[in-house]
């Protein structure tokens, strides 16, 4: 428990000195809150005197005890208002910065990361472990170590009266430290399988939400939902077996509390009888004895969340142990943007996808990859953009190696236009203007413009301030691609990768398609995935990827006069485009 509370307080950071600050101000809110019962102690001790004497009462001792506990009370409330604003924003501050920190790490590490780390466990540390911290942190350590300040501070007050109620007291906290060493055990030990269980949840719901198109258009609603009721069902199963595991030390470190408080009644009490302490005084210890453990009863909430969030830190910090990609890199400006593979292999796991592969593709040429499925075609424009590192080998652009730049340096000089778009639940305006964050207005229409897509955007009902779903889900897949291309003509690289970004675009929109990327491929080193001919016809180089290797690569006339894969592809597309309805 106390080492994952200093393990949050290194986590804070530049956030230190606010923490000590408000952990001093929540002391003396604590201290003025215990003075009001020393106050009333002391009036009614007068008042037993006075009765028992025969002495008139001091009646001004009214005004003045009635003022004192005024004051004590709103010194109380100043201190802990003071101690909330130091200290109850810390965590939602640093909670912002982690996530951002997170995004950029998720920006540079290699996508075998995410193949390695699931879209559930993923958002589970990003949502639920950081919210555990941002919501929880702050309070649970200062429960903790105020909790345990004061009542030592008040224990130490205590002893200058009786030190063997003072001992009473040490007891009873020594007692339900014992127990509550059992909590942080169990919690420890069950906060990793309750994040698991957290994590297959999230993971089995967005599964089903993703998948819930074709769960609807083959009508298995009920076989989709079992897996999603199973991790529901696994994580209540799991949550009230821990609650069961826990309830014995709650109770056993709450009882040792309450059975101190009773001492110390007894003890006050009996030395009270006995001659060796003033009424005033054991009632001081009686009114006391009600209060002075309240500060550490609470803590047993506290040993139970601190497990879990020593568990949720643990992961965040093995995700930002995460390698980046470009560790070591450069912000490198180039001269020219020739691109070129060097013996390079590379595979998914222990799956080779491509094995000593060599050419070179000329600044400004258009260059096409054609080849069977699951030949490694886009597996070459993941590697020339750098989401993966090769396995041997070097990708150089320029005649640098990739390896050399950061990632923002070296995407600087590639545009990417995919078959499957996304877009993000924003509006048209800025999905357009992701390609370039700075670009004005008159620049993004020009971009859409040369994209073909001004037209249909200005029919939508807010125009460019239209939101689209997420994904892009409101939209037409022509409509989508469209945008994406606008998207890459506002970055303007000097490189543009297609990866068979007119494949799945229906007839009525292709030309308009065609015209888009013309706009964006002008005066450009192109590459692009293809199967139409048309687009393999007009290429400078075609590169024919077979086996792991490339199989051919040539223009269209040399290829077609060889026997082999490229001539045998050609045929049967022209076969597949050629039919007709007899």
């Amino acid at each position: 428990m106390f080492k994952t509370t200093k393990r949050i307080i290194d986590w804070c950071g530049p956030y230190k000195k606010r923490l000590y600050l408000g952990f001093v101000c929540a002391f003396f809110a604590t201290w003025f809150g215990a003075a009001p019962t020393m106050v009333a102690a002391f009036a009614l001790g007068k008042v037993i005197d006075s009765a028992r004497t025969g002495t008139a009462f001091d009646t001004s001792l009214i005004g003045l005890c009635i003022a004192a506990v005024i004051v004590l009370v709103l010194l109380r409330f100043l201190f802990s208002y003071w101690r909330a604003k130091l200290q109850e924003s810390i965590g939602y501050e640093l909670a912002a910065e982690q996530r951002i920190k997170i995004g950029d790490i998720l920006k540079r590490v290699s996508l075998g990361y995410f193949q390695e780390h699931s879209a559930g466990d993923i958002l589970s540390t990003v949502t639920t472990e950081l919210s555990s911290l941002e919501y929880q942190g702050m309070r649970m350590i200062n429960e903790v170590v105020n909790g345990y300040i004061n009542v030592v501070a008040i224990i130490l007050c205590l002893g200058v009266f009786s030190i063997p109620a003072a001992l009473v007291a040490v007891a009873g906290v020594l007692l339900s430290l014992l127990f509550l060493h059992g909590v942080s055990v169990q919690s420890e030990k069950n906060a990793p399988i309750n994040e698991q269980a957290v994590e297959d949840m999230s993971g089995a719901v967005i599964e089903y939400v993703r998948g819930l198109p074709i769960v609807k258009s083959f009508g298995q609603e009920g076989a989709s939902i079992a897996s999603m009721k199973q991790a529901v069902g696994d994580s209540r199963d799991i949550n009230i077996k821990i609650e069961k595991g826990f309830t014995p030390f709650n109770c056993l470190h709450l009882f040792s509390l309450k059975l101190a408080s009773v001492g110390l009644v007894l003890v006050t009490a009996w030395m009270t009888y006995c001659g060796q302490m003033e009424l005033p005084i054991m009632l001081m210890f009686c009114m006391f004895s009600f209060t002075i453990f309240g500060s550490v009863e609470a803590v047993n909430d506290s040993a139970h969340v601190l497990g879990a969030i020593d568990s949720a830190m643990n992961k965040l910090e093995e995700m930002q142990k995460a390698v980046y990609i470009d560790e070591g890199g450069s912000d490198i400006m180039l001269a020219s943007h020739d691109i070129e593979f060097q013996h390079v292999t590379f595979g998914y796991d222990r799956r080779e996808v491509l094995h000593d592969i060599s050419f070179k593709i000329p600044q400004n040429t258009t260059t096409a990859i054609v080849g069977p499925s699951g030949s490694g075609k886009s597996t070459l424009c993941n590697l020339i953009a750098r989401f993966y590192d090769v396995s041997a080998g070097a990708v150089k652009i320029g005649g640098r190696n990739v390896k050399d730049f950061t990632c923002d340096s070296l995407l600087r000089n590639i545009s990417m236009v995919f078959q499957n778009v996304y877009l993000f639940h924003d509006t048209v305006k800025n999905n357009i203007r992701f390609g370039n964050p700075n670009a004005t207005d008159e620049e993004i229409i020009e971009a859409a413009k040369k994209a073909r897509c001004h037209d249909f955007i200005l029919s939508m009902p807010d125009g460019y301030d239209t939101m689209v779903g997420e994904g892009g889900s409101s939209l037409s897949g022509g409509e989508k691609q469209r945008i994406s291309i606008a998207r890459a003509i506002l970055k303007d690289s000097p490189i543009v990768i297609l990866d068979e970004a007119t494949a799945s675009i229906d007839p009525e929109n292709e030309h308009l398609i065609q015209e888009a990327i013309s706009a964006l491929t002008h005066g450009k080193t192109i590459i692009t995935i293809a199967h139409r001919l048309a687009t393999i016809q007009s290429a400078d180089k075609i590169l024919v990827v077979d086996g792991g290797g490339i199989a051919q690569q040539g223009t269209h006339d040399e290829l077609m006069a060889q026997e082999g894969v490229y001539k045998r592809f050609i045929e049967i597309r022209e076969k597949a485009e050629g039919w007709s309805i007899g």
